[in-house]
């Protein structure tokens, strides 16, 4: 399995995912047509929860998100709790700017739908 990297736009975060148990997805989330942007990410995790690490670790650190992206967030987010069900660990590290409580409560509301503890992290 490779590693992919998908650049960030104005309007698309950048996606790293790495298959030693790194995601990595930072930026603004505003893209018109999200589930064609994370379509390839979608396969790529779709392959990935066949066989994770021991310990995955995602970052999400996202200036903007709209609610179409949210919502792939929570699906995404959904496949990759499989990892847990394989007996592997699944780490979620949220970050936010310091007075930014609409990104924080993006990640409270993914957080509490998926129902999966999330560790939210404040940046200056």
């Amino acid at each position: 399995m490779e590693e992919l990297k998908i650049p960030s736009t104005k309007n698309s975060p950048e996606i790293i995912l790495n298959p030693k148990g790194s995601i990595k997805i930072g930026g603004r989330s505003i893209h018109e047509d999200i589930s064609r942007y994370f379509r390839p990410v979608e396969i790529w995790v779709n392959d990935y929860i066949k066989s994770p690490a021991e310990i995955t670790h995602v970052d999400i650190d996202l200036e903007y998100c709209n609610s179409a992206s949210s919502k792939l967030l929570i699906h995404l987010l959904q496949k990759m709790s499989k990892v847990q069900l394989a007996r592997k660990k699944l780490l979620v590290n949220w970050y936010y700017e310091e007075g930014d409580e609409d990104i924080h409560e993006v990640g409270e509301f993914i957080s509490s739908v998926l129902n999966m503890p999330f560790n939210f992290i404040k940046t200056s």
